[in-house]
């Protein structure tokens, strides 16, 4: 994944004790719809995927209207930023969850294999 995100320069690889990834662009100047290009997903609501081929190899009778949703749902994630994400209330509350949610994990795992030992 973070592979993917080096090669489209949306990340830099940090060496040495505590490395790991960093941005290597702002996060207002990386859009989501960056991101899922970056990752190889598709934002195509086409069942075709975009290739015209729907129904007997000749695009089907809504072809066009779900290209168009696809063109609508691409401009949209890409006016949005990693920012705009990353400010949103909601999205530090459910963070904030799941980071509680993987420390406990972590720490019912330690205690199974400190019992196991």
């Amino acid at each position: 994944l973070f592979a993917r995100l080096r090669r489209y320069g949306m990340v830099e690889g940090v060496r040495g004790p505590g490395g790991g990834y960093q941005l290597s662009r702002k996060a207002d100047r990386i859009s989501i719809a960056e991101i899922i290009a970056a990752v190889d997903e598709t934002i195509d609501s086409t069942r075709c995927g975009g290739k015209a081929n729907c129904q007997r190899e000749q695009p089907c009778l809504t072809h066009d209207l779900w290209m168009g949703l696809s063109d609508q749902i691409r401009q949209y994630l890409d006016s949005i930023s990693l920012q705009d994400v990353l400010t949103r209330k909601n999205v530090r509350r459910v963070a904030e969850r799941q980071d509680r949610d993987v420390k406990a994990a972590m720490i019912a795992i330690q205690l199974e294999q400190e019992r196991q030992d």
